[in-house]
C-alpha cells in the first residue's frame, strides 16, 4: 500500500464479518485497520462505520460521552457511515433504545411499507455532491428495514423509493457522508463510489492539515 494511501479505521461493533467492506475500501485506495474501540478509531485519518449489526447493539459500543467523537467528525476527520453506520449519525432509532452519535439531528424510523425489509437492488436519484461523480444513473444494493428522517435541511444528497415511500439514500454533513445502501455489494458502481469517497476524504484531510499548519504559524509569529 502506498504511503499516500488514506489510513482508515473501520469500526467493528462485533456484529458480523467486515471482510467484503475492507477489501472494497482497499481496492478504492485506503489502508484499512479494523478497530474495536472508538478511542482507537479517532487515531486514524478517516473513519468508516459499517452496516453490519443492529442499532441497539452498535449504540451500546459508543462512549457514554459522544463529545470527542462529534468534535473529531466536525473538526476535519472524514467519516463514512454505511447502512447502520449512517443511522448512527442520528440521535436515536425506533429499532431500539440507545442514542446515536448525534452528528445529524433527527431519528431513524421503520419503513411504512408492506414489504419490510427492503432487500435487493434499487435506483438512487443522485444529487450534485462530488461523491457521485461518474455514477449516474446509480443502481445499488439495499438490506434495510429502517430509514433516516433528518430534521436539518440540506443534508440529504440522494433519494430512493421503496413501494411508494421516498427516503434518503445518502446524506452528507460537512465531512461526514452516509449511504443507506451497501456500496461494497453494489458491483462496479459501488466500488466507484468508494473510490470517490477516498478521494474526497483525502482532500478534506489535506485541507484540515493545511489550516492547522497556518494556525500554528500564526501562533509562532505572535510570540
Amino acid at each position: 500500500m502506498s504511503d499516500s494511501a488514506l489510513k482508515v479505521g473501520l469500526v467493528d461493533y462485533r456484529a458480523g464479518n467486515l471482510h467484503s467492506l475492507r477489501k472494497a475500501l482497499e481496492f478504492a485506495g485506503a489502508e484499512v485497520t479494523i478497530v474495536f474501540s472508538w478511542e482507537d478509531a479517532l487515531g486514524f485519518e478517516a473513519l468508516v462505520l459499517p452496516g453490519v449489526g443492529a442499532f441497539g447493539q452498535a449504540s451500546a459500543t459508543l462512549p457514554d460521552d459522544r463529545t470527542a467523537l462529534r468534535e473529531a467528525i466536525g473538526g476535519g476527520m472524514p467519516c463514512l457511515g454505511i447502512c447502520l453506520g449512517m443511522q448512527l449519525y442520528f440521535e436515536g432509532s425506533e429499532e431500539a433504545p440507545g442514542e446515536g452519535i448525534g452528528v445529524i439531528s433527527g431519528r431513524i424510523k421503520r419503513f411504512q411499507t408492506r414489504r419490510v425489509p427492503q432487500m435487493g437492488w434499487n435506483q438512487v436519484e443522485v444529487g450534485t455532491d462530488s461523491v457521485f461523480r461518474g455514477v449516474d444513473p446509480l443502481l445499488v444494493y439495499y438490506a434495510n428495514s429502517f430509514v433516516c428522517n433528518p430534521v436539518e435541511e440540506g443534508v440529504v444528497i440522494g433519494f430512493s423509493e421503496h413501494e411508494g415511500q421516498r427516503f434518503p439514500a445518502a446524506v452528507r454533513k460537512g465531512n461526514a457522508w452516509g449511504f443507506q445502501f451497501h456500496p461494497e455489494k453494489s458491483s462496479k458502481a459501488g466500488l466507484r463510489l468508494l473510490v470517490n469517497w477516498v478521494r474526497e476524504a483525502k482532500a478534506v484531510r489535506g485541507a484540515a492539515m493545511a489550516v492547522g499548519c497556518e494556525d500554528e504559524t500564526v501562533r509562532r509569529e505572535a510570540k
